[in-house]
């Protein structure tokens, strides 16, 4: 599955740059604070939603103003600037009709397009999401914010990812080490510390709970019920606020669903079922795994836990956990069965490639993992 990355241009003359991929009846996703299209693809925090979401749609999604491989110009920021960029964005794809994925900060986005666009629209998808920003939520959540917005000035673009750390814990307070690192320098590398707070101080004070009412696209609401930087209270005012929606409670603490937890499987049977998606499910081969996570992948098929498959190959539990995280990835499974599903989809590998003769499985399929790093 290959992106292909294009730019447009928005009503006031900046450049937008959006990326497509997969195949089948287009999801659009509104932009979201933080993103790089570049850096998003290989991530462990975002990868298995790309893959996912490609399986059966083209799946569009694109750089904010500000953000990643965008212009990092800013112009106007408000929610009429957002809908009139994602307007751009539709345009320059040519979709006609569409389903709309609006998460976190771009549900509001996704609010006002479908309001404005109801003959353009399939299924609207809010995950995350709200229709009025910190701003408008009392005066802890307006304190909350002012602290954040310090937090962004004081250490943004330090090579000490500290204070960048306090936005990580909130988004993914159950990832993994490698998951936090990794979204720790997405912070800096999406945009600057000045662009961060204008983006964010602009998104506070998002008000489009009017809009709600409006909309008559089906709608399905997903919301973690642990979630930190988005309270599950919001998710519930948009579900009472949109005729008909239909809201689903997942449980998890973090904003942004990890492969590795159940919440994620929840939110794909329910996305799915509610689009009607036929996947296209090519056959998982283990080409794409490297030497070393098929090491790994060899030794949870013997049913060896992460501690002895760390000692067995000299590497350390964290290390063996990032091996795993990015196998559960390219074989496209997660959730609680992930581990089982990885073991068993391996196994079938052996014997599909002991019948065709030497394959991708090499050494570790004779001799058993060597020494390979």
């Amino acid at each position: 599955m290959e992106q292909q990355v294009r730019f447009c241009t928005a009503s006031d003359g900046l450049r937008l740059a959006y990326a497509t991929h997969g195949r089948g009846p287009p999801i659009v996703r509104a932009a979201t604070w933080l993103t790089h299209l570049d850096f998003d693809w290989q991530s462990p925090v975002w990868r298995h939603w790309l893959v996912a979401l490609g399986d059966g749609h083209t799946f569009v999604r694109y750089d904010e103003r500000g953000c990643g491989l965008s212009d990092r110009e800013l112009g106007e920021l408000s929610l009429e600037t957002w809908v009139n960029d994602l307007e751009s964005v539709v345009a320059a794809t040519g979709a006609q009709r569409f389903a709309l994925l609006g998460i976190s900060g771009g549900a509001a986005v996704a609010l006002v397009y479908a309001a404005r666009h109801p003959e353009r629209l399939t299924h609207l998808v809010l995950y995350g999401g709200y229709a009025r920003g910190r701003r408008l939520r009392g005066s802890v959540q307006r304190e909350h914010a002012k602290a954040m917005t310090a937090a962004i000035r004081a250490g943004w673009t330090e090579s000490n990812p500290a204070c960048r750390r306090l936005f990580t814990m909130l988004f993914l307070p159950q990832g993994t080490a490698e998951q936090m690192d990794w979204f720790d320098e997405l912070q800096r590398r999406s945009t600057s510390a000045d662009n961060a707070v204008r983006l964010y101080d602009a998104r506070n004070a998002i008000d489009a709970v009017g809009t709600a009412s409006q909309i008559t696209t089906p709608t399905l609401i997903l919301h973690a019920r642990g979630d930190r930087v988005v309270p599950v209270e919001e998710g519930r005012l948009l579900a009472a606020q949109i005729p008909g929606a239909r809201f689903v409670l997942l449980e998890s603490d973090n904003h942004i669903l990890l492969a590795q937890e159940p919440a994620w499987e929840e939110f794909l049977s329910e996305v799915r079922a509610f689009l009607g998606t036929e996947r296209s499910a090519p056959p998982v081969t283990l080409d794409e795994l490297s030497p070393r996570e098929l090491d790994v992948l060899t030794l949870v098929a013997d049913g060896l836990s992460n501690e002895l498959i760390a000692s067995r190959l000299c590497l350390s539990v964290r290390t063996v956990e990032r091996h795993l995280s990015n196998v559960y990835v390219k074989l496209r499974v997660s959730g609680k069965a992930g581990r089982a599903a990885a073991a068993a989809r391996f196994g079938e590998a052996v014997r599909a490639d002991r019948r065709a003769g030497p394959g991708p499985l090499g050494g570790g399929t004779d001799g058993g993992p060597g020494g390979r790093t």
